[in-house]
């Protein structure tokens, strides 16, 4: 991949939903480069879920090309669209999807399991875990701890780590802190972005909140970038 090459680029996406309602979704252009904290706004219903879908390669589009570090994932067939973004991407999921029972340690280094380029930049995976935490606040006794013990705040910094793990190009929150008062929001928003800079990592987080668009590079609305429809099927 070369150096001017963005780490995102959609062109001339589209896609249906099929139902009762039918719901489509037109990306005509949305390109991210390297090293961008981009925050995409939009309203519930304006499609932001679907576009997350398209480009983490759980749906393919019916038309256009979805170009993650260079690589086309919409012309991949849905295995090695799964195993892509094992590698690729790196994801922070609204309700973090930790395993509670788990360690923080296990939870962090789980991706690893399923993405050997990614685990083959992580030379010593278990201290690299624990930077990892010690960089994101967590107390040292924190990682031998069962995830689901933990305060949301904690959850919340454990989700960003297993997202960190292995320097994805690619890092996509998903209303990360819609559980959390400003001040937390705050903290959180800025260990993210030290270390989204640290491993050199494009940051696409997804919100209905336009008060945090101070913190970011660019904010990109759903209504400027897509043409959504809806008709009754």
């Amino acid at each position: 991949m070369g150096t001017d090459t963005p780490i995102l680029d959609l062109k001339d996406v589209r896609y249906r939903w099929s139902g009762r309602v039918s719901f489509g979704l037109d990306i005509p252009d949305l390109t991210l480069q390297a090293a961008e904290t981009v925050l995409l706004l939009g309203e519930s219903g304006s499609g932001k879920s679907t576009l997350l879908s398209l480009i983490c390669g759980t749906i393919a589009p019916q038309s256009g090309a979805v170009s993650v570090a260079g690589t086309d994932i919409a012309s991949l067939s849905a295995g090695r669209r799964d195993r892509f973004r094992a590698e690729h991407i790196g994801l922070i999921f609204q309700q973090f999807n930790l395993l509670p029972y788990a360690s923080v340690l296990d939870n962090i280094l789980l991706p690893l399991r399923f993405a050997p380029q990614r685990r083959a930049r992580v030379p010593s995976p278990q201290d690299t875990a624990r930077m990892l935490c010690q960089d994101l606040g967590l107390p040292d006794d924190a990682i031998a701890a069962q995830a689901g013990t933990l305060s949301v705040g904690q959850q919340q910094r454990v989700a960003a780590a297993r997202a960190l793990i292995g320097a994805p190009p690619l890092l996509i929150a998903d209303e990360p802190t819609s559980a959390l008062d400003a001040a937390t929001q705050a903290t959180f928003l800025n260990l993210l972005f030290t270390q989204a800079r640290a491993h050199g990592s494009t940051l696409l987080m997804v919100s209905h909140d336009a008060r945090l668009a101070t913190h970011f590079n660019r904010v990109v609305q759903m209504a400027d970038i897509t043409k959504t429809h809806r008709a009754a099927a």
